[in-house]
């Protein structure tokens, strides 16, 4: 343990995770308001492209997505709860097929002209912004690339002695 707790200080990533919890739960609560009980805003895009492209592993759903294996299987999981998704034995006894069940497929028509409409309204937020979200992002993205996130806290790390 060392002298004073780091986590005392203010977290400069909670404003970040605070502001992106706050905008997921307003899509939820559209879909509360339209009936639609049990599915999350990070369901929509697994959804879509499951409707667009028929059943897919978790492996081959995971790399459509641009996302991680393991998130896209506890989305997965969280899908098949909700009878948004079926899951069947794949190619070999290691995979599993992931499909639309009835429920996932009568979504899709709304969850794609609400993610239409979230995308029009990040464009609108960005015209409002002295600085656009979508290009503070690629900022970011370009400055990382130049030096990574790791090497930047490697030149900040003091490990305690041992």
């Amino acid at each position: 343990m060392t002298s004073s707790d780091p986590t005392a200080l203010p977290d400069p990533w909670h404003s970040l995770h605070e502001l992106l919890a706050a905008m997921d739960a307003e899509i939820e609560q559209v879909y509360v308001e339209r009936g639609i009980k049990g599915v999350r805003p990070r369901f929509a895009y697994p959804l879509i492209r499951l409707a667009h492209t028929g059943p897919l592993t978790i492996r081959e759903l995971a790399q459509s997505l641009g996302r991680s294996h393991s998130a896209v299987s506890q989305t997965i999981a969280a899908m098949r709860k909700e009878d948004l998704v079926t899951s069947e034995p794949g190619p070999d006894a290691r995979t599993r097929r992931i499909g639309l069940t009835e429920r996932g497929r009568a979504l899709v028509p709304f969850l794609e002209a609400e993610w239409r409409a979230t995308h029009a309204t990040v464009a609108e937020l960005d015209s409002e912004l002295p600085y656009a979200m979508t290009t503070v992002v690629e900022e970011v993205r370009r400055a990382l690339r130049h030096r990574s996130m790791r090497e930047r806290i490697l030149q900040h790390l003091v490990e305690p002695p041992r």
